[in-house]
């Protein structure tokens, strides 16, 4: 983040429209890297990020490479929103008594993360049950034998349709499946990313009290942001794994985080745990980079300037 004062609303606008810009651009990584990790040994339909979105487009079309787009279209608003404004509160409140030391960096950024998963964690629960709705429907018609009998037959599930179910079956903690698999995933990517895009951005800076260029703000990003995506890449494997509900007949089922780690190392050896490393790294790469781009051009002080301003 620049080190300049920014008001709450500002931020919530910027994060807000990072979060659509980058979703938008990166989505069809993300699919892909969901059905990466999701597949086992014995059902593996895709050998690489490119066979999968060459799958995905001869199977479901151009547009079947964002499905859930909308959920997280929806809902990368308020969740990003939240991540960047909950650092920039912490940074600001922890550097009040001195020096922002980088203990106190990982500190509000640990903050940042655990404030994001109240909307990241459902989010992320519907995006997935939608993204790899097309691999499951793919393994029935190209391999059957691999397809559980219980599987739903329902070829394109609807965002709303999913929470219903989910509310009629297990309440609202349905939605909070793998809660505890996304804040070990999100606090330490917050930890990591938000001192590190810090002092990259430092680097560049003109002077001790200028600004870094726009470019400088969006290379620390991509770089800060792909070096903890692949980090917490094997905890991010784990919560798509538990959060997935649909399965093949061959694929393994979890009961929770040690069963899912135990299992995974078990039948599919420690580089499981790194499946979709790279699609994590090339999604979250420009998502932040363009997130940093859009702080610093302050395009929500700019939104923000044209209301009209109440008299005092």
């Amino acid at each position: 983040m620049a080190d300049k004062q920014i008001s709450l609303p500002a931020k919530l606008i910027n994060g807000g429209i990072a979060g659509l810009i980058g979703v938008t651009c990166v989505f069809p990584i993300d699919l892909a890297k969901t059905r990466l990790q999701n597949q086992q040994n014995g059902s593996r339909l895709y050998t690489s990020l490119s066979d999968c979105l060459i799958k995905t487009i001869r199977s479901e079309g151009y547009f079947g490479m964002y499905r859930g787009a909308a959920v997280n279209l929806t809902l990368v608003t308020p969740e990003k929103a939240i991540k960047l404004a909950a650092n920039d509160f912490f940074r600001q409140h922890l550097s009040k008594d001195g020096k922002l030391t980088l203990v106190k960096e990982m500190l509000a950024g640990c903050g940042a993360g655990t404030c994001q998963v109240i909307v990241t964690t459902p989010m992320e629960m519907l995006k997935i049950q939608l993204q790899d709705a097309g691999r499951i429907e793919a393994q029935r018609k190209l391999m059957p034998e691999t397809v559980a009998a219980g599987t739903l037959e329902t070829k394109s599930p609807t965002a709303i349709q999913l929470t219903r179910e989910l509310f009629r079956e297990k309440g609202i903690a349905g939605l909070y499946k793998g809660l505890g698999a996304t804040l070990l995933r999100d606090v330490p990517f917050s930890m990591i990313y938000f001192p590190l895009f810090a002092n990259l951005n430092d680097l560049g800076k003109q002077g001790k009290e200028g600004p870094a260029p726009f470019y400088v703000s969006f290379i620390s990003g991509c770089l800060a942001g792909s070096t903890a995506a692949v980090v917490v890449n094997p905890v991010d494997v784990i919560k798509t794994r538990l959060q997935s509900l649909n399965r093949g007949s061959t694929e393994d089922t979890y009961s929770g985080v040690i069963d899912c780690i135990r299992k995974i190392w078990k039948n599919e050896g420690s580089s499981a745990f790194l499946k979709g490393a790279y699609c994590r790294a090339l999604v979250i790469a420009p998502l932040f980079g363009i997130a940093q781009v859009i702080y610093f051009l302050g395009v929500g002080e700019i939104i923000l300037s044209y209301l009209p301003k109440r008299d005092k």
